[in-house]
């Protein structure tokens, strides 16, 4: 027999597992626990797990995994399920549950593209019931349903949203209230109007203002940065730069005291390298009101209605408005031109050494090396496009400003593209158009292949601004005009669809809330017969051709129509006299600053040394403009959204380093030359 106290000692030992074996005992008897679920909460699993649970819980929690797996469902782009959900949603709703029903049948509406819809459900929401989680989201649908238009209501919405992110959406709100502010144009700028204790939303403005005031000196922009985080130590922009301010701080000047310019100075293509080397000297030396030199006028490469030109060269330079050139009627003067209130500031001369290489006498690539033995420390050039495409496959270390874009645009961090293509400016004339409200255009554009590209790049950048399909019709040679207005045919401004496939669009995605793009099929395609549905012609042709599509318009239309008529910079020549201008009446058109006149005696000079052959004063103009360039490179390259305002338009880089350029848009008035306000 074992002693007592052995035995109190095993049995001792005997209790804790007995517990534990108890406590297993009766969790199995419970069956598995049901999991927690939060509303309010973030969304973090898939849409098939929350229905699995809809379908498992009971009537206490059900509704809750519903509407978490609604917002996984409109998450991953599933929206007729979505919308079956909601409308299989109780009708009795808790008051937390209706807030998140309200923001849930917001987000559907704008995954629908129904803004105003989504707008007034938004209104219906009660922010003080809000978690910390809804309320961001809540922001973000607002901000979403402004479909990128800079507003006032829009930097409020960033700025709210602001204080309840972290880490990447943190700086995400950041960015995008910077890109909205800078998307601004400054007369809208100047006309907000806010409240006194706005005190974030006045330190972004009083930063926007540092900006605008340095953008082009860089070292000034970094001491207005500093300045500025100094005044506004509190402001979120202070404490988190956005990323394009935050670049520019690191900026550092690419170096030009060696500038290899790369032109034909041979061949067909020699009088307009001719042309853009004056330009890029008459920078380079601060000279910039030269003495008469005349040139032959010929035409421009890129014109294909020019009855002694052969077929378009692919190898051409690209000017936007290449024509024929005819004597002026009359002198140009002051009166007849434009006022514009400045001039684009000229820069002092510079020391630089610029080493020309003419790239018709030998390869490419001999050219390329040659320039880098020789110590370039950047190239500008080459000119025509099949260089172009040799010099962005050749893996140079070089910075390169090539003058003139490939076929397809290739991202190297050290080559920019910089042409005067008609496509930039059809892009240029679809803002243009847009800005003044007009919603259905169409283009009325030679009937070859010059068309197509101007019809293409127009469309494409028309629905990328949420446009419909725009449309097109053609006309052919000045012969066949003549005909159309001797017959009293007219033009009757019906057109058909210009077919391009659009971008793939962009779904939204902020603080975690993620608003796929709907899938949906063709664009609205706009009436193709029905002529009163257009508001505005975008017309593509020279200046003869201009005299009789105007009059053809107006004979089917009425002289008193509505629609607006606007022009390419090809219909603006020297010899446009007064009754020229009268007939224009109401045409507005654009074209480079040089020529719109920001500096008349410059212009005047210009375009006397060219013989008025405005497409050589264009190519004058890019060569001034490329000085410039090569001067800012770095800065392109390394400061988004870096902009200046150059004699070929306001030039900004894109994410390719793809110049862009924002023309002068003018108007004629009673006789008169005015700008478009």
């Amino acid at each position: 027999m074992l002693p007592s106290k052995v035995v109190r000692h095993k049995a001792g030992r005997f209790v804790p597992v007995l517990l534990a074996a108890l406590i297993l005992a009766a969790c199995s008897g419970q069956g598995p626990q049901t999991p927690t679920v939060n509303v309010q909460g973030p969304a973090t699993g898939g849409s098939a797990y929350y229905l699995q649970q809809v379908q498992q819980s009971s009537d206490d929690s059900k509704t809750d995994w519903q509407l978490l797996a609604i917002r996984a469902l409109l998450k991953e782009g599933k929206y007729p399920q979505a919308n079956q959900q909601l409308n299989q949603l109780p009708a009795q709703l808790s008051e937390i549950q209706q807030q998140e029903m309200l923001l849930l049948k917001a987000q559907y509406q704008i995954a629908q593209q129904h803004m105003n819809d989504a707008l007034s459900l938004l209104g219906q929401v009660k922010t003080g019931s809000l978690s910390k989680d809804e309320l961001a989201r809540y922001y973000g649908l607002q901000i979403a349903a402004s479909q990128g238009r800079p507003s006032l209501s829009l930097l409020r919405n960033y700025i709210a949203q602001e204080p309840l992110l972290s880490g990447a959406d943190h700086q995400g709100n950041i960015d995008a209230t910077w890109q909205a502010l800078t998307q601004m144009p400054p007369q809208q700028v100047n006309n907000l109007v806010i409240n006194a204790d706005e005190n974030v939303l006045q330190g972004w403005l009083d930063l926007l203002a540092v900006w605008r005031a340095n953008a082009q000196d860089a070292e000034m922009l970094k001491a207005g940065i500093k300045d500025w985080q100094t005044r506004y130590p509190q402001n979120p922009g202070a404490k988190t730069l956005p990323t394009q301010l935050s670049q520019a701080q690191n900026f550092s000047s690419a170096s030009t005291s060696i500038i290899a310019l790369l032109l034909p100075l041979n061949g067909q293509a020699q009088i307009f390298a001719n042309a853009i080397q004056k330009g890029f000297n008459d920078a380079k030396n601060g000279v910039l009101t030269p003495s008469p030199q005349p040139t032959p006028a010929q035409p421009a490469p890129d014109d294909p209605n020019t009855a002694t030109q052969p077929a378009t060269d692919p190898n051409a330079v690209v000017s936007p408005a290449a024509a024929e050139v005819t004597p002026p009627e009359q002198p140009q003067t002051a009166a007849t031109q434009p006022a514009v209130a400045s001039a684009p500031p000229t820069e002092p001369a510079s020391n630089a050494q610029v080493k020309v290489y003419d790239t018709s006498s030998q390869p490419i690539q001999q050219v390329m090396q040659q320039a880098q033995q020789e110590g370039a420390t950047i190239v500008v050039g080459p000119l025509l496009k099949s260089n172009v495409e040799a010099v962005a496959n050749s893996q140079t270390p070089l910075n390169v400003l090539a003058l003139n874009e490939p076929e397809q645009i290739q991202n190297h961090p050290n080559i920019c593209y910089f042409a005067l293509s008609p496509e930039d400016e059809a892009r240029d004339a679809a803002h243009h158009i847009w800005n003044q409200g007009k919603r259905q255009p169409l283009l009325l554009a030679p009937r070859n292949s010059f068309g197509d590209r101007v019809t293409k790049a127009f469309a494409q950048e028309w629905q990328s601004l949420g446009g419909n399909t725009a449309l097109q019709q053609r006309f052919g040679s000045t012969s066949e005009l003549k005909q159309g207005i001797n017959s009293g045919a007219g033009i009757a401004l019906s057109g058909t669809p210009i077919n391009v496939t659009p971008e793939q669009p962009q779904g939204v995605a902020i603080a975690g809330l993620t608003i796929p793009a709907p899938q949906s099929g063709s664009p609205d395609v706009a009436s193709a017969s029905a002529g009163g549905n257009i508001d505005s012609v975008y017309i593509v042709s020279t200046q003869d051709e201009l005299q009789l599509i105007k009059p053809m318009i107006s004979m089917r239309t009425g002289s008193r129509s509505n629609v607006a008529l606007y022009a390419s910079s090809r219909s603006f020549q020297a010899g446009a006299g007064p009754d020229f201008r009268l007939e224009m009446d109401g045409l507005q058109f654009s074209d480079i600053p040089l020529l719109s006149g920001v500096n008349p005696a410059l212009m005047q000079q210009t375009a006397k040394s060219f013989n008025n052959d405005y497409s050589l004063v264009r190519l004058y103009a890019m060569g001034i403009d490329a000085w410039k360039l090569a001067n800012h490179f770095n800065q392109m390259r390394q400061v988004p959204g870096f902009s200046l305002m150059g004699n070929t338009g306001e030039l900004s880089a894109d994410t390719d380093c793809v110049i862009n350029r924002k023309l002068s848009w003018n108007q004629y008035r009673q006789g008169e030359i005015r700008p478009v306000n």
